[in-house]
């Protein structure tokens, strides 16, 4: 159960602030939609490998390296 709870968090936070960026309410490179995405990265690989879904354990790491590469870049 908590391995699912864990997934619906990263859903929430990574469409979340896809969908507030869509609406011009966050923009990309906001602190707050690059650490929605990070951390709704890290849900999903806690999600997928439990899954045993590697592919999208392999999206999700380079999802989260391409958010941490933002908050070092802002920096």
């Amino acid at each position: 159960m908590f391995v699912e709870i864990v997934g619906w968090i990263g859903s929430v936070l990574i469409v979340g602030s896809y969908f507030l960026n869509i609406q011009g309410k966050l923009e990309s490179t906001d602190k707050k939609y690059i650490l929605s995405n990070l951390l709704g990265g890290i849900c999903f690989i806690i999600n997928t490998y439990a899954h045993q879904a590697y592919p999208s354990v392999a999206v999700n790491i380079i999802w989260v390296l391409i958010a941490i590469f933002a908050i070092f870049r802002k920096k």
